[in-house]
Parts: C-alpha cells; sequence; structure tokens
C-alpha cells in the first residue's frame, strides 16, 4: 500500500514539472469589465470589440431609431438578405444601413428554443448572471418544422438530431438584459416552457425588434443558422393562442408575452 502511495506522489509530481515546465495552466475567464448592467456602457467594454455594433445591440425601446410601426416581412425575406461586401470590423456600418439594418420590422416565425448566453459578451461587459446576459432565439419557418417533423415515439438522440436539421435552416433573435428592464417577461424562463408544450417543440410567435446584422459571427466564429442577419433586441413578443392559426396581417389570437 504504501509502495502505491509513493509511486502516486511521484507521478503526480511528474505531471505538475510537465505542466508548469510546458507554460500550460488552466485558462480563467476574464472578469466584468463593468459592476453589472447598470453601468455598462452601451459601447460595451472588454478585449478585442466593435463599439458600434455593440451601441446597435443595446438601443432601448423608446429609442428614436425604433419609434413608429413596423414594417411586416417573412422570415423568407430575412434569409435572403445580402452580406455586405466592404465592411471592416469597428468601421462604418453605412454599408449595412443600406442593405436595411436598424429597420424595425416584424416577423411571423416558430420558436424552437431560447437559449441562454452566459459566455460574458463584450456589448453586456463580461456579465454572466442571468440577469444580465441575452436569450439567443432560434426561429424557423412551418416548412422546416414539416420538413423535419418529431413523431410521438421521437427519443431523445433522434430529437436532437432533428433540433439541429432545423437550427440550420433558422433566423436568430435576441432578448436583452436591458430591454428586459421594461419588458421582464422577455426570458428563457417565461418562454421556453410555451414552446415546450407545442406537439413539435415549435411556438407560432410574432416578433417586433431592430433588423441587425452580426457582423462579429459573419467575421468568424460562425454559428449554425441561414446567414448573420437577426431581430436584435427584440421589442415585442406575441405568442398564437390559438394554436397555428395567427396570420401576421391580423391580431386575432395574439398575445403579448408582457400579459403572460
Amino acid at each position: 500500500m504504501r509502495t502505491k502511495r509513493i509511486l502516486l506522489f511521484v507521478l503526480f509530481a511528474v505531471f505538475a514539472c510537465t505542466t508548469i515546465g510546458s507554460g500550460w495552466a488552466p485558462k480563467k475567464k476574464k472578469p466584468p469589465c463593468a459592476a453589472d448592467i447598470e453601468h455598462c456602457p452601451p459601447q460595451g467594454c472588454g478585449g478585442d470589440f466593435d463599439p458600434n455594433l455593440n451601441e446597435l445591440k443595446n438601443i432601448l425601446p423608446n429609442d428614436e431609431s425604433v419609434a413608429g410601426p413596423a414594417e411586416r416581412h417573412s422570415l423568407t425575406w430575412m434569409k435572403q438578405l445580402a452580406d455586405p461586401e466592404n465592411f471592416e470590423k469597428g468601421g462604418s456600418r453605412d454599408e449595412l444601413s443600406d442593405l436595411g439594418e436598424g429597420k424595425k420590422i416584424s416577423v411571423v416565425a416558430y420558436l424552437l428554443v431560447a437559449k441562454p448566453e452566459l459566455g460574458g459578451e463584450s456589448c453586456n461587459c463580461g456579465l454572466r448572471t442571468v440577469r444580465e446576459t441575452d436569450n439567443h432565439l432560434v426561429l424557423v419557418s412551418k416548412a422546416t418544422v414539416d420538413k423535419f417533423p418529431l413523431e410521438s415515439d421521437t427519443d431523445k438522440d433522434t430529437a436532437k438530431g432533428i433540433f439541429h436539421s432545423r437550427e440550420q435552416e433558422s433566423i436568430t433573435a435576441e432578448f436583452t438584459p436591458r430591454v428586459r428592464k421594461t419588458h421582464p417577461n422577455f426570458t428563457r424562463e417565461k418562454i421556453q416552457p410555451l414552446i415546450d408544450e407545442t406537439d413539435q417543440e415549435a411556438l407560432l410567435v410574432r416578433v417586433t425588434g431592430q433588423l441587425m446584422f452580426d457582423s462579429e459571427h459573419f467575421l468568424g466564429n460562425h454559428l449554425v443558422r441561414v446567414n448573420n442577419w437577426e431581430i436584435h433586441p427584440v421589442l415585442k413578443m406575441e405568442v398564437c393562442t390559438t394554436g397555428d392559426n395567427c396570420s401576421s396581417k391580423s391580431d386575432a389570437g395574439w398575445k403579448s408575452l408582457d400579459e403572460m
């Protein structure tokens, strides 16, 4: 027994010396660059970040840029939006404005999931609490849900594969912590149970918010989705209370998430 203990100690010592000598060390998460979301500037902060992009992510519902009625569009229209040809990180977003960035739009789609984003984004000053981070919303069309249906006996592994196939045809929307101050129901905890109650794990919603091009993920760290155009931030979320019978052109059947 004593011999085994000595051997284990020697092996541990060799491992420790080897890793220290090679410069290996576990990665440490960067600390937030603001005390809380209330002290995080609209430009965000941190290391390598784009203040112009962050300012767009951090608009508020009462900003003049998103005042007035929203333009109604389809998810197909969003999928067909073009990428910029001359964009450089941190540079002018005039080309993106010409493509539509900054418009207030409304889109009807099926919401598959509200993902927590607790990794510490620069727009939120690297903060990681649920209250101070975004929720990533995965939106798809009815055609996608019909193309990749869930059956009553679908097992978990198969369901994961179906979700991945659906997500490849998705568009992104985002709940943000700043908008959440006046829309406290804009949370994963509120919307995800409504999704889970549906037969296809796909909730019919009408999403209103700012059209924004996610240039960060366009330049690198690409996400699983059709393109990098988002509804970001979400300014209004409505749920169809009559199954799949709600129309983009009528208010019948729609109920605001704020009222649920």
